[in-house]
């Protein structure tokens, strides 16, 4: 066995004897070791030693979790022994198992590595610098960013659909300036209303004032998930979503294009443990073929089949890869 294969096996069985009891005890679960069994498609059986195994992690919302099987089968299938350690309550406790070398892969986004992670003030709304910034700095943690995806998990406003032509046919968020005062109405959480990079500077950088061109009586607060119906049902015209939440495609909500680049990118991509990644460098040809077809729609379709259809991750992140052909049912 290798040197750090050795380590992974003596790191992975004190942190996960230790870890596990810390999920059961804040009530959450780890990830049941289940996912259906694969066979190889375009990701073939790799020529591995044996033994050759991979410890796999996530964090804990649906995202992810579908996310954290697509690995889980796609290593699998390339003939790795997973260890599937998805579903860790929180973004640092994920990376602290990267960081400790408990963990091997997982799937992390550019703009929280960079901001949370690394501690940056602010984020970088172009992808390609983004990424380029995070790759770098992360290179010295012993980690490998491998190319996004591209799908940018980040803040958008959308609009109901049905008022897309009474609003002018807008589809830019640019064009918010050429609406009427009174049709300038807002649905946002009350971080964003709040955050230093959320509502106030957005309006802003688009040329509107808050509590003069937008009147202070049309911002709306809502609890996140309720943002989402209230835009639907037309409370308000303009609502803070997330790129990739399925609502958007259940509710019949339209995302306006942030055409002057005002939210921060949050590309999803494949990180690695550099050490793992230089004993298995074929893992970056596997992961070269999934990263393309993660996109912010196919995410919205997939995580609404869990939040709203109620099916298990690890089917949802099956379906995806035999349809895609990554891998064959057995």
């Amino acid at each position: 066995m290798s040197t750090s294969a050795l380590r992974r096996v003596l790191s992975t069985a004190a942190v996960t004897t230790a870890g596990l009891a810390a999920l059961t005890g804040c009530g959450l679960q780890p990830a049941t070791a289940f996912v259906p069994e694969v066979a190889p498609g375009s990701i073939e059986r790799l020529d591995l030693p044996d033994g050759a195994a991979i410890t796999i992690t996530s964090k804990n919302f649906t995202e992810q979790l579908i996310l954290g099987k697509v690995a889980v089968l796609a290593a699998t299938a390339a003939g790795f022994e997973v260890t599937d350690m998805t579903n860790v309550p929180g973004s640092q406790p994920a990376r602290e198992l990267l960081l400790s070398g408990t963990a091997d892969m997982t799937w992390e986004y550019t703009g929280t590595a960079w901001l949370t992670f690394l501690g940056q003030t602010e984020g970088i709304p172009d992808p390609t610098l983004q990424y380029e910034a995070v790759r770098d700095a992360d290179e010295a943690n012993g980690l490998t960013w491998l190319p996004t995806a591209p799908l940018n998990n980040t803040y958008a406003m959308a609009v109901r659909a049905s008022a897309v032509e009474e609003l002018g046919g807008i589809s830019k968020m640019s064009e918010l300036t050429t609406l009427a005062s009174e049709d300038l109405t807002f649905c946002v959480e009350a971080e964003f209303n709040s955050r230093p990079d959320g509502m106030t500077p957005m309006l802003a950088a688009y040329g509107l004032e808050r509590g003069s061109s937008v009147r202070e009586s049309d911002i709306n607060i809502f609890d996140t998930g309720a943002v989402y119906t209230a835009t639907a049902r037309g409370i308000c015209n303009f609502g803070e979503v997330f790129t990739t939440d399925g609502r958007i495609d259940s509710l019949d909500l339209v995302v306006l294009e942030d055409d002057l680049d005002f939210f921060p990118a949050y590309n999803v991509a494949a990180v690695l443990s550099s050490e793992t990644l230089a004993e298995y460098p074929e893992l970056a040809d596997v992961f070269a073929q999934i990263s393309p077809e993660i996109t912010d729609e196919k995410l919205r379709e997939l995580n609404l089949r869990v939040d709203e259809g109620g099916e298990e991750p690890a089917d949802v992140a099956f379906d995806f890869m035999i349809e895609a052909g990554f891998i064959t049912a057995p």
